[in-house]
């Protein structure tokens, strides 16, 4: 009997389903670059329920049932008496998300003999060690463009909240306040400013669109420039080195995947280059920064504020310093995971089980690894250096 295991994360505290705000969500039939949304073959949900929680099991339980596939579905993923853990030596599929993923590191892949296929229910599998994975021929998917505009709108909307100081200043209405000084003494214009951003993929790409009409100037760095009719349309200029980009910007957005490149990629020295009061905005992924250097930053006025929803480890312990940091404005891992997102990329995760089952080829744009290396969009997207574990696939953060 083939075997999924689904690690999810926790329901509402106030207990599941939720109450809906909205009776349902717009109907999108394409994403921007033309390719389809997901089309599995069913789907056993209404889009705009809670799927990325275990009660909601992304709408998979009842079409695996009837596949007679054995389906484990929890949140427990710490520690080798977690579920996750000992169910995964005999799992054959492992389903996890960026929001709460379940760290496939090299040593646990080396337990689960049995293991084929690990899916990301979303975008970015930097959780999964890509060396053991391909090592190991097991097959990394995700799915693609499933939560991009999602996670580019939020990110435009934290740059927004940081220069504008909204945040501060709503707290100060809901402390019975009204000093109006107070409010605006941090708060300015994103009009005229320099706004970077790194990485022009799916994310970044749609930020910069996003960017383009507040009146700033773009500016952008990524391994393969743009072509020029893109670069003329939205008014960018090319930066080949992150490190020359971050001295000209007053904000920079970070929408690159996590890899060696990019681990680290804003440490002391990095940050010391930028103007001073410069602003982060971070949904990619918690370690392309150094966590104690955004603190010390924040601290000396460096960087005027730090806004992002990624933390490492997820979840962030209750006394990770980014909580308590000043001028920040961090929520939980969410941005990718709205009632929208997860109607996506729950359909796309049944369409990746479905052509596993049925021993068919899976999109080539779902594809991180396959056959013992990179592939589809993993292959554009990350880099593997043999022998070395993937930044980002570790349970504990360096000290």
């Amino acid at each position: 009997m083939t075997k999924v295991l689904a690690v999810l994360y926790p329901d509402p505290i106030d207990g599941f389903p939720p109450k809906y705000v909205r009776d349902d969500i717009p109907k999108i039939t394409n994403y921007p670059d033309g390719s389809t949304v997901p089309t599995p073959e069913g789907i056993d949900f209404k889009p705009g329920e809670l799927l990325g929680s275990v009660s909601g099991a992304l709408g998979l339980k009842k079409y695996l049932d009837s596949k007679g596939v054995e389906f484990v579905v929890t949140s427990d993923k710490e520690g080798p008496n977690s579920v996750f853990e000992k169910e995964l030596p005999t799992a054959d599929v492992v389903i996890s998300q960026p929001f709460w993923p379940a760290y496939l590191t090299a040593d646990l892949i080396e337990k689960a003999k049995n293991l084929k296929l690990a899916i990301t229910a979303g975008i970015g599998s930097d959780h999964v060690d890509l060396n053991a994975a391909n090592e190991h021929n097991i097959t990394v998917a995700e799915v693609t463009y499933s939560n991009s505009i999602s996670v580019a709108e939020a990110e435009v909307m934290q740059l927004l909240a940081l220069v504008r100081n909204f945040i501060p200043a709503h707290d100060i209405v809901r402390d019975g306040g009204w000093n109006i000084a107070d409010a605006a003494s941090r708060a300015y214009d994103l009009e005229g400013m320099t706004v970077g951003v790194i990485g022009a993929g799916r994310i970044g790409r749609a930020v910069l669109e996003r960017l383009k009409p507040f009146g700033v100037k773009l500016v952008y760095n990524q391994r393969h420039q743009l072509p020029a009719e893109v670069e003329k349309e939205l008014g960018l200029t090319y930066y080949p080195d992150v490190h020359d980009l971050v001295k000209v910007v007053d904000a920079v957005v970070l929408a690159a995947p996590l890899h060696a490149q990019t681990y680290h990629l804003f440490n002391d020295d990095v940050i010391a280059t930028m103007k001073r009061g410069a602003y982060i905005v971070n949904n990619s992924r918690g370690e392309e920064v150094d966590r104690d250097a955004i603190v010390r930053a924040l601290n000396s006025g460096q960087l005027g504020g730090y806004s992002g929803d990624v933390w490492y480890p997820q979840p962030a312990p209750k006394d990770h310093p980014w909580r308590t940091m000043p001028n920040e404005a961090m929520t939980p891992h969410m941005s990718g995971t709205t009632l929208s997102a997860q109607a996506r990329y729950a359909a796309g995760t049944r369409e990746i089980l479905e052509d596993f089952l049925e021993d068919k080829p899976i999109r080539p744009e779902y594809l991180i690894a396959q056959g013992g290396s990179l592939a589809g969009t993993g292959a554009k997207s990350y880099t593997v250096k043999k022998g070395q574990e993937s930044p980002g696939s570790g349970e504990q953060e360096e000290s």
